[in-house]
Parts: structure tokens; sequence; C-alpha cells
């Protein structure tokens, strides 16, 4: 291998050259990777933030305000219609008032927290107590429970107008729960699913709510889903109801690689110019090289090898760059909690991504002074000494 073994003498010749290219690409890597890692961090913190406990798909009765039957083998259907569907959830929802010198309005919702767990982690957010499990057991929102002045075991009576006249229910408190969203907090009271049915006096569901692995996915499956159940159903998706959020990230990814595709083109363009030079430089020893017989596809390997292995130099070194960067982004860009302010996130394939752009950077960079390495002239070299 005569051209790599002529290519890597030529590196360590000009060592600090060498180095400051290397170092040239390796800013370049660092910068894709940490931009990268922040643009998907706060890509997902933005989806999980809007919809990350919230109904991806959502199938409901056609008309508003109607109830669907709770029907076990409509809910082992939605559960095996695709594989993307992470879980589905039965929920029964309807307002009422909870009865205080100001008649709060709050929201019932009943769960079969087996399956709405998964969906909500309310768990998660218990702040005190546990989640209803019997009968006439609610849990109710941080906010809430400080405005009235109730603690774990105290009972809670509601007012509900679904009826005439309307009907009054005592629950016990058992959870307190923060959602970190004040409208939550302080309009949801969460109870089983068989409590809202038992209140209500239905055996009915409001509708049949899930959750995908993907959530980009939500319209192609739910468009599916729609004619599958044909027009006994209603079919919703988080999608046709958050247009600006999907327009902002998708204007955050362009950016991005705008941003990406920009430090490639100056990465190159500094590769090219250095190399180009190099050649020059190196034009009495190619000279003499070509003199001795070497061949003119051999000299131009010899400038492609270089740029390759500035390019692996400078792709290594720029990992290392990159994942220095998002340390100290994650150890030093801190909530008044001390977590995060965002959760960079670097893949492996995207760190394999980065610092192969980068050897091919080098490698096409390269070509400019690879060609002008073979048309050099032997005679041209001797007659310009």
């Amino acid at each position: 291998m005569l051209p790599l073994s002529i290519a890597w003498r030529f590196l360590m010749a000009s060592k600090a050259q060498t180095i400051l290219i290397a170092l040239g690409i390796a800013v370049g890597v660092s910068v894709q990777i940490f931009i990268g890692g922040i643009i998907t961090g706060l890509r997902e913190d933005l989806v999980e933030t809007t919809i990350g406990n919230s109904s991806h798909i959502t199938v409901s009765a056609q008309a508003r305000n109607e109830l669907l039957e709770d029907d076990q083998s409509l809910y082992e259907f939605l559960k095996t219609f695709d594989d993307q569907i992470r879980v589905v959830n039965r929920s029964l929802v309807f307002s009422g008032n909870i009865l205080t010198d100001q008649s709060d309005p709050v929201v019932l919702r009943g769960f079969d927290f087996a399956d709405a767990n998964q969906m909500y982690q309310f768990d998660e957010r218990l702040m005190a107590g546990r989640l209803p499990s019997a009968n006439q057991e609610i849990a109710l929102g941080k906010d809430l429970v400080d405005a009235l002045g109730i603690s774990i075991n105290d009972e809670v009576e509601v007012l509900f107008t679904f009826e005439i006249p309307p009907k009054r229910e005592t629950f016990t408190l058992v959870g307190v729960f923060d959602f970190r969203v004040s409208q939550i907090n302080q309009t949801w009271l969460i109870t089983t699913i068989e409590t809202a049915q038992t209140v209500l006096g239905v055996n009915q569901v409001s509708a049949f709510e899930m959750q995908l692995k993907d959530v980009f996915l939500a319209d192609q499956i739910a468009e599916r889903l729609q004619t599958e159940l044909g027009d006994s159903y209603r079919v919703t998706e988080w999608k046709s109801a958050n247009q600006e959020l999907l327009s902002g990230l998708e204007g955050q990814n362009i950016s991005g690689i705008m941003i990406q595709v920009f430090v490639i083109i100056s990465v190159v363009l500094g590769i090219a110019s250095v190399l180009a030079i190099t050649v020059v430089q190196k034009s009495k020893q190619l000279g003499i090289l070509k003199a001795m017989g070497i061949q003119d596809a051999q000299a131009r390997r010899i400038f492609l090898y270089q740029g390759a292995l500035l390019g692996l130099i400078g792709g290594v070194l720029g990992i290392l760059l990159g994942l220095g960067l998002s340390e100290s982004f994650s150890a030093f860009a801190l909530n008044p909690d001390g977590s995060p302010i965002l959760e960079l996130v670097i893949t492996p394939s995207f760190i394999a991504l980065s610092a192969s752009l980068a050897i091919m950077a080098a490698l096409f960079a390269s070509l400019v002074p690879a060609r002008r390495s073979a048309k050099l002239s032997v005679i041209e070299v001797i007659r310009n000494g």
C-alpha cells in the first residue's frame, strides 16, 4: 500500500497543518452531534409534553355526547388491529360539581387503571395515597385538594346534573396526583370505570383511547381503522388537532438539516483548499515519485487516502468532543429542581452517521487535489525547479 504510506508521511511531515484540519473536522462533527441531539431532544420533549399523556387515536360514537357500549370484542379488536398500538384504554367521562361554597366544576373520569396507567402514568404522578380500587373511591389533583383544604380519607360530595333532580354522590379521597398542568390538577376527579358506570347508571364508555409506539403514524392507522369500523364510529387522531405543533416540529427539522449541511460544506471547503495547497507544496516530491515510476492513479490515491485519514481522525475527535459538549450541557443547563432543561437524544446510529458524513466529506474534498496531482507533469516540475 505505497500510496497509503506516502499519504501518512505527507500528513506527518506537516503535523501542525494536519492537526488544524483534523480539529476543523472535529468541530464540524461535534456541532452536528450536539445540534442533532438538541433538535431530537426538543422534538421528543414537545411531543411528550403535548400528547405524551393523552390519546393518540380515539374511537367514540358518531353523535356528540353519545356513549358506546362497553364492548369487550371491540376492545380486543383494537388491541390487535396494528402492531403499533401500544395500549387501549376504556374511559367514561362526564362533568359535575364538587359541593363547596363556590361549587367547583370537575370532570369525573373513570378508568381501568391496568390500561390507563400505561397511558397516563398515574403511579408516577401520585403525591400521596394510592389509586382508587374500590367503589366510591377517588383521586384528586394537588391544586384542587389544596383549594378544598382536605386530606386523604376525607369525604367529598359531588353533584351531577345529568338527571333531574340532580344526583349527589359521596366519594372517599384515597389519592392526590400532580400532572404539573393547572387545568388537570384543578378539574380531574379520577376513579375506577366501574364506579363511574355505577354513578351514571350505564354499562357504557365514552371512548376507547389508544397510544402508539410511533405517534407520527396516528393518521395512517386512524384512516385504516375508520375504514374497518365504518360509519357507526368516529375515529379521531392527535395530528389533525395539532397542526401548529406539527408545523413547528417540521420547521425545527428543516433548520437542523440546514445547519448540518452548511457545517459539512464549510468542512469540505476547508479540507479542499488545504489539500490543494499541499499539492503545490509537495509538487517536487510528487515529481520525483512520478519520475521513479509512480502511476497517475497512485498519485490520486495519495490524496484520497489523506482525505480518508483526516476524516477518520477528525471524526473520532468530533465524536468525543460532541459527547463532551452534550454531557456538559446536561450537567450545567438545569431546572430549579436539578433536572436537565432538555434531555439530549443522541443515538449510536446518529453518531455513526455523523462520523460517516465527516469521512465522506473529507474524501469528496480530496477529489480536487487528487485530480491536480494526477495532472502534474514531471517535466514541468523539473523545469520549475
